[in-house]
């Protein structure tokens, strides 16, 4: 050990390279109080604290060298191969140890097994779903990606309605409903040129409106009583829990961590044939009366909406309705549910929206352009039949 002391503590001989050159230098090394010392010969002293030295390889008890780095000198190198110093720096920088490594290595997994526990505590003790109780913990970077993903796979191939106008008219009833429905969240509505009478929730707060469903409304209360119910969905996490049912356990794990990898490829198209259970539905109308009662719109536009799917699936026999007339055919008991939101009591009401807010929400379409990726029209990927995809109003 080639070593020496000036009374502040022995120094080690070292090879230093300051990373802009590919030489490297003579140097003297010491362990200070609180960090490692660098004296250059000829040059100024460098000094790395020792709570920011990184090790190639962890110091171990054995060991008989250390190469070292420090962000306080970016791009420097220092070797010291001397076992001595490495032994006593492990000491001094606990983190540079085996022992400090292999806990950095095990903390993912801990981690992971301890999201696991409290996943399966919070399932037992809310009596909840495994795919429901998933989906509650999602983090909502991983919800709104998600969701972007799934409509890109629901529209593909459709044209996007946005006239300017139109557009307007919409984001000013989401505000008013967005307020409502409470929780500082700003729903997202992305309207598709297709004629499907229907709307979608989909993960993250976002919904999707189909050109044919405002083409049947009658009225703006219609078109909030049926985005409330979509609201509904998203703050329960229905369309969450669907995919991480759909998908199982290593998606939703997939979805806790963050990633969106293979495993949700066309989850999209895997949301729209899924169908919501009559407890699911009855939340979403739950939900749709109160966010319509806090934002003051009649529940009655929900209602007829009820009565004019009800009409039209009583015009057809139900696999006509299904297949041609583009009804829902997952929708459980619309009967019972029109009753229920008729029977909900009244309250002071004001309209959805203006009379020149609705002209123009119809004519939403009139200037429908591509989404990004897709084509113009209704071609395209291809998307699943009605007779599978309608499934959320």
């Amino acid at each position: 050990m080639s070593m020496h002391s000036d009374g502040s503590g022995p120094l080690f001989y070292a090879r230093f390279s300051d990373g802009r050159t590919a030489s490297s230098i003579d140097v003297d090394v010491r362990l200070g109080a609180k960090g490692v010392e660098i004296l250059r010969r000829g040059s100024t002293t460098l000094f790395w604290p020792y709570e920011t030295i990184a090790a190639a390889e962890p110091l171990t008890d054995h060991a008989i060298d250390a190469l070292l780095s420090s962000p306080a000198t970016p791009g420097a190198a220092l070797f010291v191969g001397e076992g001595t110093f490495a032994r006593r720096l492990a000491r001094l920088a606990p983190h540079l140890s085996a022992r400090a490594q292999r806990w950095r290595h095990a903390r993912p997994w801990l981690a992971g097994t301890a999201l696991l526990v409290l996943v399966a505590g919070s399932v037992w003790a809310l009596d909840l779903s495994p795919s429901r109780a998933i989906a509650s913990f999602l983090p909502d970077k991983a919800r709104a990606l998600l969701g972007e993903q799934v409509i890109e796979d629901m529209t593909s191939g459709l044209r996007t309605c946005d006239a300017p106008d139109g557009r307007a008219a919409l984001d000013r009833l989401i505000a008013r409903l967005s307020r409502a429905a409470g929780g500082g969240t700003t729903f997202k509505v992305v309207v598709s040129d297709w004629g499907l009478l229907n709307a979608f929730a989909a993960p993250g707060e976002q919904i999707v409106l189909t050109r044919g469903l405002i083409e049947k409304a009658q009225s703006g209360d219609e078109i909030a009583g049926v985005l409330a119910h979509e609201m509904g969905h998203g703050l329960e996490r229905h369309p969450e829990t669907a995919i991480v049912r759909a998908l199982g356990l290593t998606a939703g794990l997939e979805l806790m961590m963050g990633g969106s990898g293979g495993t949700l490829a066309n989850a999209g198209l895997l949301l729209a044939q899924l169908s919501y259970s009559r407890e699911a539905e009855r939340e979403a109308d739950g939900h749709a009366l109160a966010i319509l009662k806090s934002a003051g719109i009649a529940h009655k536009g929900l209602a007829d909406f009820f009565r004019r799917i009800m009409k039209i699936e009583g015009e057809t026999k139900l696999g006509e309705a299904l297949s041609k007339i583009e009804v829902l055919r997952t929708h459980p008991d619309t009967a019972g549910r029109m009753a229920a939101v008729e029977h909900a009591p009244t309250y002071a009401a004001t309209a959805a929206m203006s009379s020149s807010d609705w002209e123009a929400l119809k004519d939403i379409c009139k200037s429908a352009k591509p989404r990004a990726g897709g084509k113009d029209g209704e071609g395209g990927r291809s998307r699943p039949s009605p007779d599978d995809s309608e499934k959320d109003i």
